[in-house]
């Protein structure tokens, strides 16, 4: 049970390749970006060991995931991604979710708009309710750590990102997580991921979708209002690293009104952006601990 297995399987339109782990209920893990599935390495085999059937899938447009047929990677597409995942790959019909990044947009979207699939939420660096797009609006240093948000939008974005082997890449990690000393073992899956043929087209629609509503589909246009705004009905816990350098934790502030089930929050110290991969002990025991509550 050292190493994940990687299965395939159809689901809301998109071809999805997962890493796999253990027995038991589904523990769906959900990726953001700059990264890929095997940003779960520290999170499948103990997950597994205490009687999960883990599943970390490559999002949709991450090869070897096909992209979107239709160019759609808005959040209540991928919220569609999660709950069929869930009907995929649970006998039951039912997960927990943790969310990462997009991946934590994604479990959102799920748990809105599929909540009866959704036994418990955890996301983490990302936040949840009205306070964080009031932030985008008014808060200069949020604004300032999401500069690139509005960099992705430009016909630059493509060039400045492949520029010198994906330098562009490897400074965001720094940024985004200031103390986290990783290594060429932990970012070298991802700049390899990135590198493959239409996936940075696809990781820089995800932004451009947000931004820019004539690239969302239509059909989801009432449940994309919803996101965001209405609350969740699960059960949530939210994870978010004190030194993160993408989204501040001051935005996470007030997020507990967004939540009708029960909320509870665990700020990591000497963490940043990528928390589940700085202080994978600290995270997986506080997942743990929510998880047998």
């Amino acid at each position: 049970m050292t190493e994940p297995t990687r299965i395939e399987l159809d689901a809301n339109g998109i071809h999805f390749c997962a890493l796999a782990m253990g027995e038991g209920p589904l523990l769906l893990c959900l990726h953001g970006f700059p990264d890929d599935a095997r940003t779960w390495r520290h999170q499948m085999p103990v997950f597994a060991k205490a009687g999960y059937r883990v599943v970390a899938p490559f999002m949709r447009g991450y090869a070897p995931t096909s992209a979107s047929p239709t160019g759609t990677y808005q959040t209540a597409a991928l919220g569609h991604d999660v709950a069929a995942l869930i009907e995929a790959l649970s006998p039951d019909g039912q997960a927990v979710v943790f969310g990462h990044d997009w991946g934590a947009l994604a479990a959102y979207g799920g748990a809105l708009l599929a909540p009866g699939r959704i036994r418990k939420l955890i996301t983490a660096a990302v936040p949840y309710g009205p306070q964080v797009q009031m932030a985008f609006t008014t808060s200069y240093a949020q604004q300032k750590r999401s500069w690139y948000m509005f960099f992705f939008q430009t016909f630059l974005a493509e060039m400045a990102v492949v520029h010198d082997d994906l330098r562009f890449i490897r400074n965001l990690w720094h940024d985004w997580s200031p103390e986290w000393k990783f290594t060429e073992a932990d970012i070298a899956p991802v700049l390899e991921t990135l590198s493959a043929p239409g996936v940075l087209e696809a990781a820089l629609g995800y932004y451009r979708c947000t931004f820019n509503p004539a690239l969302q589909d239509p059909s989801l246009a009432s449940d994309q209002m919803r996101i965001g705004l209405e609350p969740i009905d699960v059960p949530t816990l939210y994870i978010h690293g004190r030194g993160d350098g993408c989204m501040g934790v001051e935005v996470a502030e007030g997020m507990e009104g967004s939540f009708l089930r029960g909320f509870s929050m665990a700020v990591i110290d000497g963490a940043g952006h990528f928390v589940h991969c700085e202080k994978p002990d600290d995270v997986n025991g506080r997942v743990l601990r929510f998880l047998s509550e």
